[in-house]
């Protein structure tokens, strides 16, 4: 029981950390949607790499293919350009990964 609660705080404090992410990264880039698609987007992330990782194991492989549809899923999302996107995806990983060093309860690049 122990072990569930603390899986279901991890992917709620990681969903939480990404959303602010998202939030800020795309501000930065000047798009126009709130916290609500930020907070979509993060969801989309954790399920897409959560599928990625389980399909294709833990490796490069899952996370090509995973950030791939992520990056698919971002440009969806707020109605940008491949360029945009990718743009908007490198520094939220970027972000992602810095926090990470702050907070080890983040997991992954979201």
């Amino acid at each position: 029981m122990a072990n569930e609660i603390n899986y279901i705080v991890t992917f709620i404090v990681s969903v939480v950390v990404s959303t602010v992410i998202i939030y800020v990264v795309t501000k930065l880039f000047g798009q126009k949607e709130g916290i609500g698609r930020a907070l979509l987007t993060a969801i989309i992330g954790a399920i897409v790499y959560s599928i990625s990782y389980f399909l294709f194991g833990q490796g490069w492989i899952a996370a090509i293919i995973g950030g791939f549809v992520w990056l698919l899923a971002l440009k969806g999302l707020y109605d940008i350009g491949w360029l945009k996107a990718l743009g908007i995806a490198v520094i939220i990983w970027i972000f992602a990964i810095v926090v990470g060093f702050f907070l080890p309860t983040v997991t992954g690049p979201l």
